[in-house]
């Protein structure tokens, strides 16, 4: 069974984890090694008392049918700068069995300063949780703990520059030390994007 699947369906359903200890007929120990994935093999009977409370199938939780994964929606990120940062899940959107293992969540968008990476206002931002990308690939960063913002991220001698590739918009010089002190943190790997007409 895979832990994301039965996490993701748990939230969309709004269930409690006495909810599913009960109508299962676990323990919670049980249960939370289920959830964090340390118990993938669970007695059939188990399984499907889990599948039919979760509203959903056996081959689902197994995720054996590829385009039934699901990521979160985390918020939204600013494509321009002074958003603060928000982390509240807005929905799931569904991603192949491929695309689930290149990345980890979305991020909607707000704001026209990445129009020259076709990255526009309302579109999904697929994400990859990391802290460090290449120069020239486009990131998620945290400023100051607190703006989040997504940029081309340009690595130059002891500067950190973030790009936005819309000319109305300047890019954002930081020192080495500004990195550090402030700080300016990259948090995800943008992967592609989905495109909302």
């Amino acid at each position: 069974m895979k832990a994301e699947i039965l996490r993701q369906r748990k939230e969309q359903l709004g269930l409690t984890v006495e909810d599913l200890m009960r109508e299962v007929g676990v323990s919670r120990a049980t249960l939370f090694r289920w959830m964090a994935g340390t118990t993938t093999r669970i007695p059939a009977s188990k399984l499907g008392k889990l599948a039919a409370v979760l509203q959903t199938s056996v081959d689902h939780l197994r995720g054996m049918d590829e385009t039934s994964i699901m990521k979160p929606i985390l918020g939204t990120v600013k494509a321009g700068y002074d958003l603060f940062a928000e982390e509240n899940i807005l929905g799931y959107e569904e991603v192949s069995e491929k695309e689930s293992q290149l990345g980890d969540y979305y991020l909607r968008v707000q704001g026209d300063s990445m129009t020259g990476s076709r990255i526009y206002d309302n579109d999904l931002l697929y994400i990859k949780a990391c802290d460090y990308v290449e120069s020239g690939q486009i990131a998620i960063v945290i400023i100051a703990h607190q703006e989040v913002t997504v940029k081309k991220v340009i690595w130059k001698q002891d500067m950190m520059i973030l790009e936005a590739t819309n000319p109305n918009y300047e890019n954002r010089y930081y020192t080495k030390e500004e990195v550090n002190e402030l700080p300016v943190q990259i948090i995800g790997r943008v992967i592609f994007n989905k495109i909302s007409f």
